[in-house]
């Protein structure tokens, strides 16, 4: 029997929420589990510490494949872990039960809606909210919105003609507050409908207009010195602040619609399909494409719906899609959203295709460095609007401490890593005091100069670590040479990540979590730690040969002469003059001691 390796599969999987599928040999799906962090969740099945029963050893015994979808929240995996069992009825799972068996928020249809919670689905033109994995979640939903709405819980047929003629009256819910007496017309229907619409979109999650219109009228209640008025409405305000909505897996009001996704590079291309029934995501799957030529995203993400509706027989009259796809069928509605409940099953969609995507193409360049390496590149020379691949890359960075001790390092990288050997600093010779152009200036003309006259090449793009100021001063040093047409150079400015262009007014700034970003970050904190590293040997080599110099007899020559030779002050300390006149003469050697061991100096 062919083994499972378990280990290379864990590896794919993230420290993330979701639901995970074993298959076995057959292609059969055989167990489907739900998880607040699928790789722990998946990993515990194969460790040996764990106690487990037989039946599940023998379902570990027989998986050959794991697939997973990842969600948002543990109760979205509640969710779609119920919906994915019904619907394939997987050997080793526990049936569950139907839908009935999770509570729903139901807002009745009739005059003054009644609000509350339900196991049963009546298609009676009620509006159901859910379903709700957490009961307590449920309640505790249903407790605000009686804590901030007085609404009517009585099942009175409370019709105009009905109040009109009196036929109610107010009940103990009236007195104690909870309700404000509909059913005697103390309350409009128009105000009463009011509070149902803010209702409906707390619990669709469209809570911020709410928050809005409820902080307006708390101001203008205060301006006109109502004040227990506005205090009543800080108080809702407060609680609907603190208040997270329901989960959004699913909804009732999506019926039949299947949603599809795609992310691509340049020669692969990634399509995630969901199919939701009834309201609840019953089918996910990820596959992948090949490009053949250079064939668009619509045109591939055509061939994956027709595919997938063909794979799995589905005859959904509504299609999510992420862009516009020119597919002549009348009978078929596409649609692109762009806020609600069906933007959110796109953005699932769209999570899980592209945590696909990153999966296996860092599985390939693993296998593959250099394809790594050349993607890497590609993506560099197109960012940063270069007119060849920057497999040469060095950066400058300046140190100094309050003007003294000026050093510059330079670090190369060469096919995007590190290249320690061609590391180089320099110390600064023509600058006085703190003065960061100029050492750049002096850095880069040095440094350049040193590759024409020994002809090593130059690198096709440069990073000087600063802003304006501190590219211009680079850009000088590269036309003195006359080389400033032949290398592209960029500065990049710490606080906002900026990227400057020699000549250009305004800076360019690349996605945060772009990699050609990650890289110019690197190259940039790898010489500013190459360059203090040398810039605190050099400042404290100072500081010692300072000291040394406050003896009588010694200077700054002899002094350096001195640690160069005993390596540390400390030896120089516990040093005989025998041991100092192999450096200096007996006068000095004296001196020496003299001043490190005046006691010992005076006995003798």
């Amino acid at each position: 029997m062919e083994k499972f390796d378990y280990r290379e599969a864990l590896k794919k999987i993230p420290h993330k929420p979701g639901v995970y599928q074993y298959w076995d040999s057959e292609k059969q799906l055989i167990y489907i589990g739900k998880a607040k962090d699928l790789r722990n969740r998946v990993g515990s099945y194969f460790n040996k510490d764990t106690q487990i029963n037989a039946k599940t050893r023998v379902l570990v015994s027989k998986i050959r494949n794991i697939t997973f979808t990842i969600v948002d929240t543990e109760v979205d995996a509640w969710l779609l872990e119920n919906s994915l069992i019904k619907k394939h009825q997987p050997r080793y799972n526990v049936m569950l039960k139907d839908d009935k068996t999770y509570p729903w928020i139901i807002i009745k249809n009739e005059n003054y809606p009644r609000i509350y919670w339900t196991r049963r689905i009546i298609r009676d033109g009620s509006k159901y909210l859910g379903p709700y994995a957490s009961v307590s979640m449920m309640h505790t939903i249903l407790g605000l919105i009686k804590e901030t709405y007085p609404l009517r819980t009585c099942n009175l047929a409370l019709t105009r003609q009905n109040i009109e003629k009196g036929q109610f009256k107010v009940c103990l819910e009236y007195q104690l507050g909870n309700c404000k007496g509909p059913c005697q017309d103390y309350q409009s229907e128009e105000d009463y409908n009011h509070n149902i619409e803010e209702i409906k979109d707390i619990l669709n999650g469209k809570i911020t207009g709410v928050l809005r219109n409820m902080k307006a009228d708390m101001e203008n209640a205060a301006a006109e010195m109502n004040f227990e008025l506005a205090h009543r409405l800080k108080r809702k305000f407060d609680l609907l602040e603190n208040y997270q909505s329901k989960s959004t897996v699913v909804n009732s009001s999506i019926t039949d619609v299947d949603v599809f996704s795609i992310a691509s590079e340049e020669k692969y291309a990634f399509v995630n399909y969901l199919k939701v029934m009834n309201g609840t995501i019953i089918q996910t799957q990820t596959i992948e494409l090949k490009k053949r030529l250079d064939e668009s995203d619509e045109e591939l993400l055509t061939i994956a719906i027709t595919e997938f509706r063909s794979r799995y027989s589905s005859h959904s009259k509504e299609i999510i899609v992420p862009f516009d796809i020119d597919l002549d069928d009348e009978s078929i509605k596409f649609t692109v959203p762009k806020l609600g409940e069906k933007r959110k099953l796109l953005d699932l969609s769209e999570k899980n295709v592209r945590f696909f995507k990153k999966e296996k193409i860092d599985q390939y360049e693993k296998l593959n460095p250099e394809v790594r390496t050349e993607r890497l590149l590609t993506q560099m020379m197109k960012d940063l609007r270069l007119n060849q691949l920057p497999r040469h890359i060095e950066c400058f960075d300046n140190s100094n401490f309050q003007g003294k001790y000026p050093v510059s390092a330079i670090v190369v990288f060469k096919d995007g890593k590190p290249s320690k050997k061609d590391y180089r600093h320099f110390n600064v010779k023509t600058v006085v005091g703190p003065d960061d152009f100029a050492t750049m200036e002096e850095a880069v003309l040095r440094r350049y100069r040193r590759v024409l006259d020994e002809d090593t090449g130059l690198p096709q793009l440069i990073v000087i670590d600063g802003g304006k100021g501190q590219l211009s001063s680079a850009v000088k040093s590269l036309k003195l040479l006359g080389i400033d047409k032949q290398v592209t150079i960029i500065g990049i400015a710490k606080r906002l990540e900026e990227i400057y262009y020699p000549g250009d007014q305004y800076p360019m700034y690349l996605d945060k979590r772009s990699e050609t970003l990650k890289v110019i970050q690197q190259l940039r904190d790898e010489a500013h730690r190459f360059g203090i590293t040398f810039h605190r040997k050099k400042r404290d080599k100072g500081t010692l040969a300072t000291e040394l110099e406050l003896i009588d007899g010694i200077g700054k020559t002899t002094a350096e002469k001195l640690l160069k030779y005993f390596r540390s002050v400390k030896k120089i300390r516990e040093a005989t003059e025998s041991e100092l006149q192999e450096v200096v003469n007996l006068k000095q050697a004296k001196a020496i001691t003299q001043y490190f061991n005046p006691a010992i100096s005076k006995i003798m």
